[in-house]
């Protein structure tokens, strides 16, 4: 059973609901909802995912940074002449997704902070989880392309596009595929034992 607080209750009592109620039935003007086994308040689970994607942005936005870092100097090496004009055409397309994974995944902290103290709270949070899923398919595509970069300079092109074809089925996978394969099974079957 899950149990709604309503303060301010006729009764003052908790109120019961059946377990398959995890939301707050609009309108009800309940002030702490059960979602998922926490009793927390719209405001606090908007709280609550707002820090936790701030947590998973400053996983990937370091990453992305660096490699953006790299590639920006890359054409003031010495040997970057030596590219053929196909590993150009793959660093100007792996330099660019870089850029857009960047973009994509700072905006979140920037629209934060011209929406400071707006009350816009449930907008920013779904539009920052919007900008983080661009960015992560960003990051996936610069990825592939920088393997494809570095893969055909030490062993040709033949090699740099199988090993691109295996990282865009391995992002795919573990990024995308797995994640919604798992998403789906627990909408179906409930919360796995052990997480």
């Amino acid at each position: 059973m899950y149990v709604l607080f309503a303060p301010g209750a006729a009764s003052g009592h908790p109120v019961s609901t059946p377990d398959d109620s995890r939301r707050d039935p609009p309108g009800s003007g309940y002030g702490h909802v059960a979602w998922g086994g926490r009793h927390e308040t719209p405001l606090e689970r908007l709280d609550r995912n707002w820090a936790s994607l701030l947590q998973e942005l400053r996983v990937v936005q370091t990453g992305v940074q660096v490699l953006t870092g790299l590639l920006l100097t890359l054409p003031f090496q010495g040997r970057f002449e030596d590219l053929t004009s196909y590993q150009y055409g793959v660093y100007l397309v792996t330099l660019l997704a870089s850029v857009c994974a960047t973009v994509f995944l700072v905006a979140p902290v920037v629209m934060h902070r011209l929406l400071f103290r707006r009350g816009q709270l449930p907008r920013l949070v779904a539009a920052a989880h919007r900008f983080t899923i661009a960015g992560i398919v960003f990051l996936g595509i610069a990825l592939t392309g920088a393997v494809v970069l570095v893969v055909g300079i030490m062993l040709g092109d033949t090699v740099a596009f199988i090993c691109g074809a295996a990282s865009t089925l391995l992002f795919v996978g573990a990024w995308g595929l797995y994640p919604w394969w798992f998403r789906a099974r627990t909408r179906s079957h409930g919360p796995l034992d052990g997480f």
